[in-house]
């Protein structure tokens, strides 16, 4: 499975919980490939919600959100986004724009919540990088 969700977002995410911490490339390629294929087993999820209510089009609730957030607050982009969620389900179904919203929301937040612990765990290494070993670090330890 190819990466659809560019790393320089997922980059800016990490960033951002990163105190004076550097990132290196591996830590924002190793977190885009976590959160693909989150997302994609989100929308798979979500496809089967659609199914049992009759519908072809995924919806913002059958990502279980009540209210979706302005597009411009996210630092994820849509298209990819998009794009992930149709990964793995069939090609008969939509994807509304608030699904798409929803799911980048979703995903971002578990990006933070990955990126956060990864720079606990690189402070606890006592490096000045974060680095792909402290995403899978992350993962090993909570999945």
């Amino acid at each position: 499975m190819s990466v659809e969700l560019p790393f320089a977002p997922v980059d800016a995410i990490i960033r951002r919980n990163a105190d004076s911490l550097r990132v290196s490339a591996d830590a924002a390629e190793a977190l885009a490939g976590r959160v693909q294929r989150h997302g994609a087993t989100l929308a798979a999820s979500a496809a089967e919600t659609a199914t049992a209510d009759g519908r072809k089009t995924l919806m913002a609730s059958d990502f279980d959100v009540e209210q979706v957030v302005d597009r411009e607050s996210l630092e994820l982009p849509i298209a990819p986004v998009d794009r992930i969620a149709r990964l793995e389900i069939d090609d008969s179904y939509r994807v509304s724009m608030d699904a798409r919203i929803a799911l980048a929301d979703i995903l971002e937040d578990y990006a933070d919540n990955v990126a956060a612990a990864a720079v606990t765990l690189a402070h606890h290494a006592d490096r000045r990088t974060v680095q792909a070993d402290d995403i899978e670090t992350y993962f090993s330890l909570f999945e």
